[in-house]
Formats: structure tokens, sequence, C-alpha cells
């Protein structure tokens, strides 16, 4: 039999991958329950002080708080028990407390136990406030009872768990500023009806973080659509740009559209990831509520989807059109800045050509200087040698000056030609010796 020293070397997540499974069990409810759930949307600064005030509700009611680094929390304090759910953006906080038949549902809550002054500062903005009391299906309310539990608002009536359980609730925010659910129970068992419990809890939950998407997706559709207007207009003016200087204040106009289209897309894109799992999660759970087909009302899965289902679109919509407008930008932009290289280099080839000419002439203007040198330097060249003739003759020297002055100018004009081509030809050579910087 191998001990754990014989194994292989163990990852360090091992462990937590084995209490991942466990981490968020269902709970284990019994009819009559009142239920309050929270769901409360958090920035990163806010995550540290939610933390802080969990601990602290535990310390007022001398339990043990959750461990550091907890995902979720289940703890019975004195007169309610809590559970507590860490998720990536948002927390949740579902109070439970046994409720008995001699009154109406909603009349009390979990929270009337609870420290009004914690919940007041309790840090973020809350998004999800609802109230859901379970019953034995044997109860004796009529549809007065339930108008009067729902404030007289149409309510939408769903058999889930294959008709095992019948959901009542209006899906609108009563006067106290929550939504109300009522659930019968028929045959489930306590951890069955957990099990129901907690998947409606989340379907609300992830159905309105889901809509959370819809209002800036609202928004940016008008600014998305002048986009495009403004995009068009400018891909319309490429063919007729008549400079460099237009081509060049185009292409600007264009790299400014694209980072308002960035920035659109940095503001909303985590947020529109957020509502597509939030609505698979909301259909997932649709699907594990098992809702009969009873043929005589709107279904809960339909109700839900025909105005879920449209927001979802509105975002991916969006989403979309960010993408496509901004790869249609960068096309454009490609497709100028090609026109603008062109451009440039067609005035390139213009200046090198006119570099080429003026080169040539300097070339020959620089040949005529040579040449009027040459002349010059052999002219003062002729001049001293006959001043040194001058002075032999002046000595007594039997010499014809002007003879030997006349047979000397063709060999001091090729002494001089010959040494300032020498000279050039030195120039030359080192300048192509010398490398390139």
């Amino acid at each position: 039999m191998s001990s754990i020293e014989t194994l292989p070397r163990q990852h360090p997540l091992r462990d937590s991958l084995y209490a991942e499974l466990h981490a968020r069990p269902y709970p284990v409810l019994q009819a009559p329950m009142q239920v309050v759930h929270l769901g409360i949307l958090l920035t990163t600064d806010e995550k540290d002080a939610e933390w802080q005030h969990l601990q602290q509700l535990c310390r007022d009611y001398g339990v043990n708080p959750p461990s550091d680094g907890a995902t979720s929390y289940q703890q019975s304090f004195a007169e309610f028990e809590l559970r507590w759910e860490r998720h990536l953006e948002f927390v949740t906080y579902t109070f439970y407390r046994p409720s008995t038949q001699a009154h109406l549902p909603f009349k009390y809550s979990p929270l009337d136990f609870l420290a009004p002054a914690w919940l007041a500062k309790l840090p973020g903005q809350m998004v999800v406030a609802l109230k859901l009391e379970v019953h034995a299906k044997n109860q004796p309310w009529d549809r007065q009872d339930l108008s009067i539990c729902f404030e007289g608002q149409r309510l939408i009536s769903a058999q889930l768990m294959e008709g095992q359980a019948t959901l009542w609730s209006a899906f609108r925010l009563q006067g106290d500023n929550f939504e109300r659910i009522l659930l019968y129970i028929d045959k489930l068992n306590p951890n069955q009806t957990g099990r129901l419990v907690q998947r409606v809890l989340e379907l609300e939950t992830y159905r309105l973080m889901a809509l959370l998407g819809l209002n800036p997706a609202r928004t940016l559709a008008p600014e998305l659509a002048r986009m495009d207007a403004d995009l068009a207009k400018m891909i319309a003016q490429i063919p007729i740009l008549e400079n460099l200087d237009q081509e060049r204040e185009l292409l600007q106009s264009l790299s400014q559209l694209a980072a308002q289209v960035e920035a659109h897309r940095g503001e909303t894109n985590s947020r529109f990831r957020a509502t597509q799992a939030y609505y698979h999660l909301v259909l997932q759970r649709l699907k594990e509520l098992r809702e009969a087909n009873t043929g005589q009302r709107i279904h809960l899965g339909t109700f839900i989807e025909r105005r879920l289902t449209p927001a979802y679109h509105t975002c991916t919509s969006v989403t979309q059109g960010l993408e496509d407008l901004a790869r249609r930008i960068e096309r454009a932009s490609d497709l100028l800045r090609t026109r603008v290289d062109l451009t440039i280099e067609a005035q390139n080839q213009h200046l090198l050509a006119s570099m080429n000419r003026r080169s040539r002439l300097q070339l020959r203007l620089q040949e005529t200087v040579e040449g009027l040198s040459i002349a010059a330097i052999s002219y003062y060249g002729v001049s001293l040698f006959k001043l040194i003739l001058d002075a032999g003759y002046a000595a007594g020297l039997p010499i014809n000056k002007e003879l030997i002055t006349g047979i000397s100018v063709p060999i001091i004009l090729v002494g001089v030609w010959w040494i300032t081509h020498r000279i050039k030809h030195f120039i030359m050579r080192a300048s192509q010796d010398t490398p390139a910087p």
C-alpha cells in the first residue's frame, strides 16, 4: 500500500481543485421559510471595505468570521442564517429564517432582526433586492390574498420541478423596494427545496446583472451610428484628395476616430462580456428549473427570455458594431497610408530627379571651373618661370627668354593638369574607402 511519501510531487493547487466542487453547497430548507437575497455590485476599491464590513457583522453577533480568501460563507446567527458568496464583480447576501402559516407572506423578513445601521453602511451598489418565501402547497390563501401580497400587480405563475413546485411573482419592485417571489412546495424534500430556492435566486441575480449592459448599449448605439457615418464620409474623400496635406489631415481624422472607438471599447468591453456570461447562466438556470408545460399561461422561461434576449442581442450588436468599425477604420487607414506613401515616393522621385539635374549642372560648372583653374595656375607658373629666366638673363646667362618661355608653357600646362587630376583622384578614392556612418 502506497504512502504519501511514495507519491509523485503534488501540484500546489491540487487541494483547492478538490475543494472547488464543494465550495458553494446548496442550502437545506424546510418550508415554511423566509428568504431575503441581496446582490451588491462592487468596485475594486470597495471589495476590501465590504470584506471588513462582513467581519464586523460577525464580531457584533459573536460568530466565527469567514476565513481569509474565502469565496463563500454560511453561518447561523441568533435569529437568522446568513449565506454570503463572492463573485467576480458582486457579492450576494442571503438571509434565511423559518416562517409560519399564521400570516400572509412578506409581512416579516429576516432583515427585521438585522441592525439597520450595518445594512445602510454596506459598501457597493445594490442591484438585487429580493424577498422569497417558501410555503407548503396546501396553504389556504386565495387569489385575493395573493393580490394583497403583491400589491395588486399582475402575476406570473410557473410550475417548476416538473409540477412539484409553483412560483408566483410580479417580477417588479414592490412598495418596500424589494422584488417578491412566492414558492409553493408539494413533494420536495428539504435538499430539493434548497436547490430550487438557490436556482431561483441565481436566476434573478444573473438576469439583473445581465441587464446592466443594456443601458450602456443603448447610450452607445447613437454614438456608434454617428461614428459609422463619419467613417463613411472619410472613406468617400480618399479618391478625391488632391495633395499630401489633405491626405495627412484625413489620416489624422481617422486616427482620432480610431481613438474614440478604442475608448468606447475599453469602457464597455468588460460589461458586455459579463452580460454575455450572465445571459447564458440565466438560460442554464431556466433549464435546471424544469418548468412544466401547462399550456394555460405564459411560461416563466418565455417571459424572461422575451425581454432578456433582446437586451443580450443589443449588447452583442453594439459589441460587433464596435469591432466592425475598428476593422474598417484600420483598413481605411492602411489604404490612406499607402496613398500617402505613394505620394511621398513620387515626390521623392521628383526630388531625386531634380537633384540629379543639379548635380550634373554642378559637375559641368565644376569641370569648367577646373579648366579655368588649370589655366590660371599654369599662367602663374609660366609667369614665375619667366621671372626666373629674367633673373638669369640679367645675371649674364646666354639664354633666349622668349623661346624658353614659349617652350615651358605646354610643359607647365600639362604638369598642372596632371597634378590636379592626381589630387582629385586621391580625394575620390579616400571618400570611397571611408565607411558610411
